[in-house]
């Protein structure tokens, strides 16, 4: 199975959390298993998406005991790492996907690019290597790309 990390801002807007939520749902077509940090906003939505389709959904989560997975989560990991997770979060995909967020999102970010990841971004931060995209086409198009399925 095939996996893609998923990051973004745990308090999403309603624009973001809806880009995530049809993402999810075109990656779990994909047959692809969709990784996170497993909690709101983004998370939430990318799993929740992935859900109704049929996919696999990873959390990869803070606590030791998980009590913070939204309830679209299938497999939680209980890192009891807090922002610590954040690289295993990214490491976990073969590509990462960011949609808006904030520091730790940006963490995230930084370690895919040092990993070598591929990173697709949407409305999230203008680093160098991240490839910035404007929709959730746009985001998907990247993705079968990534995956060979154009």
């Amino acid at each position: 199975m095939r996996q893609i990390s998923v990051i973004g801002s745990s308090r999403a807007n309603e624009e973001e959390y809806e880009v995530a939520y049809g993402l999810g749902k075109e990656l779990a077509k994909l047959g692809l298993v969709v990784v996170c940090g497993g909690r709101t906003g983004v998370m939430e939505a990318v799993c929740k998406g992935a859900k109704e389709e049929g996919g696999l959904t990873v959390g990869i989560l803070p606590s030791y005991d998980g009590h913070e997975a939204n309830p679209y989560v299938d497999i939680k990991i209980n890192t009891g790492l807090s922002w610590n997770r954040n690289p295993l979060v990214v490491a976990s995909g073969e590509m990462v996907v960011a949609i808006g967020g904030n520091y730790g999102t940006l963490s995230e970010i930084a370690y895919a690019l040092i990993l070598g990841k591929y990173v697709v971004g949407y409305k999230t931060h203008k680093v160098d290597g991240v490839k910035q995209v404007s929709s959730l086409k746009e985001i998907l198009e990247e993705v079968k790309k990534f995956f060979g399925r154009a």
